[in-house]
């Protein structure tokens, strides 16, 4: 009788398998997965539980209007709010012995006059949010510039950007 190996070796030997998440979607992983996206003009929230090796992304577009930032539609807001709900639900869900979760926010902003402040307003929800529902908030990285690729495996905790 074989005994199966456990620990780094045995799951450095799956395959890591790449889950691409579009913008205003999120996605979960419960296994060693990397999760992926682009940010142009947008936020990410990489929230994980390094404990229990599961993860979530969300995406969300920071679209900057020529109007002033503070006149963000109700509605615009709430579905953000919205889908940071699911995601956090979906990820309560897919790993219920998680205790420790943890989130870092990583944004690129646009090459307009009202990026920063519009990515503010959203952001001041997201972690108010967060905060709420009791997750940690680690340091953001907000970036303007080119296109940021991002990179996340919540079972190591790490977030890649270039």
């Amino acid at each position: 009788m074989q005994m199966r190996r456990a620990g780094i070796q045995h799951s450095m030997a799956k395959p890591i398998r790449d889950i691409t998440v579009a913008p205003d979607r999120f996605e979960v992983a419960g296994d060693d997965a990397v999760l992926i996206t682009e940010l142009r003009s947008a936020i990410a929230v990489c929230l994980y539980d390094a404990v229990e090796e599961a993860g979530a992304l969300l995406h969300l577009r920071c679209i900057v209007r020529n109007t002033k930032p503070a006149d963000m539609t109700d509605t615009t807001l709430a579905t953000e709010l919205l889908l940071l709900d699911r995601c956090i639900e979906a990820m309560r869900g897919l790993a219920p012995a998680a205790r420790n979760l943890q989130a870092r926010v990583v944004a690129h902003l646009a090459d307009h006059p009202y990026a920063r402040e519009t990515c503010e307003v959203v952001l001041s929800l997201v972690r108010q949010f967060l905060t709420d529902a009791g997750v940690t908030l680690l340091p953001a990285d907000i970036s303007e510039g080119p296109v940021r690729a991002l990179r996340f495996r919540p079972s190591m905790g790490w977030v890649q950007t270039r």
